[in-house]
């Protein structure tokens, strides 16, 4: 069955997601496809894209590479919180030069790590984000850190507790 917009409109399970995996990884056109259908309109259509390609490899995600900023974008301006957590999954699998820091990014990426109203699965991507984008400047590092510090951990779920922790304790990465 090809894959069209009606068709990524109803996938709803972790099979639907492998499926459009396993089309487009026999088309090889991993940045085609997200072309297409990622930066669609309609939330469920860029839902399911980004779930699909979530299931690539690092090295069949690598071909995104070159749309690094429009994903950034993506993850931003989206107002859906699936979206948004599927985009940053894709950018947290990317390569991150010091080139490609955007402080507008980072700005956003320190905002969601710590707001106790996002989704634990977006604050530890916010947080990985974040901790990539300040290895290239001491100083940047040294405000991350005193912001973890200052985070009232108690408010937090466990995936962020345990992320924090082990940033703070210089065990990650």
């Amino acid at each position: 069955m090809a894959i069209t917009s009606e068709r990524l409109k109803q996938t709803f399970s972790e099979g639907g997601a492998q499926e459009i995996y396993q089309e487009v990884k026999a088309t090889g056109n991993f940045l085609g496809f997200a072309r297409r259908y990622i930066f669609d309109s309609d939330y469920r259509v860029a839902r399911s894209a980004l779930w699909g390609l979530t299931k690539a490899t690092n090295e069949e995600l690598s071909d995104l590479q070159v749309i690094l900023n429009e994903l950034i974008d993506k993850a931003m301006q989206t107002e859906n919180s699936s979206v948004r957590r599927l985009t940053l999954n894709i950018i947290e699998r990317l390569t991150l030069e010091e080139d490609d820091m955007r402080t507008d990014f980072l700005d956003f990426c320190f905002e969601h790590m710590v707001s106790i109203e996002e989704y634990p699965g977006i604050q530890t991507l916010c947080m990985k984000l974040a901790y990539r984008m300040c290895t290239f400047y001491p100083e940047l590092m040294d405000e991350l850190m005193r912001t973890l510090e200052a985070m009232e951990i108690d408010y937090y779920k466990p995936a962020v507790k345990g992320l924090r922790k082990k940033i703070l304790s210089g065990r990650y990465r």
